[in-house]
């Protein structure tokens, strides 16, 4: 037998080292909303216009993004329009940047950030992300990490081109048997008041995409709501019943929006809206918006917004294949949903 003594001081050291950890993942997860929405909210539906050629165009086959360009994330800075978009040269996703000064004809910048396969990174993905211009600094939100398993990074610049990562993860999976345990992506960041809000897919076990938010002071520790997903798989039969990614959130209207990318069981991929008060309870919209050309034809995601009134221009991504992550022949396009008050509807 062991000391009593000994025993009982082994076990006051492991349910100590316990709480630690509890308390520590406590203060990862918390209940909470976003702001009230602006304005009161009003009787709108939202109708879709689109440009039937992509906008940007994936490269020459040795290019950087030579097999697909796809996951816009549109700035507009000094009068000008930057996309941070996602390339695909065959084996690795990187980010580039082109410029703009109508949202419709860009000019290719290059590449500015790849993973690093000597780091938490890997050698697979360093995209997939999204830019917001905070205190004088460029923030940008990526994926990265092995195929299957990745998590968010944060890279900052002064001028937009030259960025500097930071060493870890800003927002990791969750803890075992958790809705986001196996891999988090596509980030989404909007900022209000004294907070980001971080929208983000997340996959478990099961391999079920769904959505969930965390906010931040400081774009680099998160607290991830504790109630998460906010949104679940449609039902069967639907667009979105495989899986949901991508999404993208705006204010208007007196409420919030999110117009976000949903997966069937072929791997087609189209983009749906839904609408919140509070941006954590969302309620799905009848709106579906699938590509009807044949650069887009069966895969359209990626939206990235920019607001102006009563029209939100989208960019995204497109493809003709069904594929649910690469080689979908991808190209950049633009669309326009324009608000239509009840009273106008005929």
């Amino acid at each position: 037998m062991y000391p009593r003594t000994g025993m009982s001081r082994a076990l006051r050291l492991l349910a100590f080292g316990c709480c630690l950890l509890i308390l520590a993942a406590c203060r990862r997860y918390e209940e909470f909303t976003l702001p009230p929405p602006g304005g009161t909210p009003e009787p709108v539906t939202w109708q879709w216009t689109v440009v039937k050629e992509p906008v940007i165009a994936h490269g020459q086959e040795s290019d950087w993004d030579g097999v697909d360009a796809l996951n816009p994330s549109v700035l507009i800075f000094k009068n000008e329009l930057l996309s941070y978009y996602s390339g695909f040269d065959g084996k690795t996703w990187h980010t580039g940047l082109a410029t703009s000064a109508d949202g419709l004809k860009w000019t290719k910048q290059g590449r500015i950030l790849s993973p690093d396969p000597a780091t938490w990174e890997g050698s697979y993905i360093a995209a997939n992300g999204h830019i917001i211009y905070s205190a004088g600094r460029f923030l940008y939100w990526y994926q990265a990490g092995p195929k299957g398993r990745t998590q968010i990074g944060l890279a900052q610049s002064a001028d937009g081109r030259e960025f500097t990562k930071l060493p870890h993860p800003v927002l990791e999976t969750g803890p075992y048997g958790s809705w986001d345990e196996v891999s988090i992506g596509d980030p989404y960041v909007i900022q209000i008041g004294d907070y980001y809000y971080l929208y983000y897919l997340g996959q478990d076990r099961a391999r079920r995409q769904r959505l969930g938010v965390a906010r931040s002071r400081d774009g680099i520790e998160w607290t991830k709501l504790r109630s998460n997903p906010v949104m679940e798989i449609g039902e069967p039969g639907s667009f979105d019943e495989q899986g949901l990614g991508e999404p993208a959130v705006w204010q208007s209207h007196g409420s919030y929006w999110m117009i976000y990318t949903g997966r069937d069981r072929r791997e087609r991929r189209r983009m749906g809206l839904a609408r919140s008060t509070d941006g954590i309870r969302w309620e799905r919209q009848n709106l579906v918006i699938a590509g009807e050309e044949s650069w887009n034809s069966h895969v359209v995601c990626d939206p990235t917004v920019e607001v102006k009134g009563n029209v939100v221009r989208v960019w995204f991504g497109g493809g003709n294949a069904a594929s649910p992550d690469e080689n979908l022949h991808g190209q950049i396009g633009v669309g326009m949903l324009s608000a239509v008050y009840a009273k106008d509807v005929r």
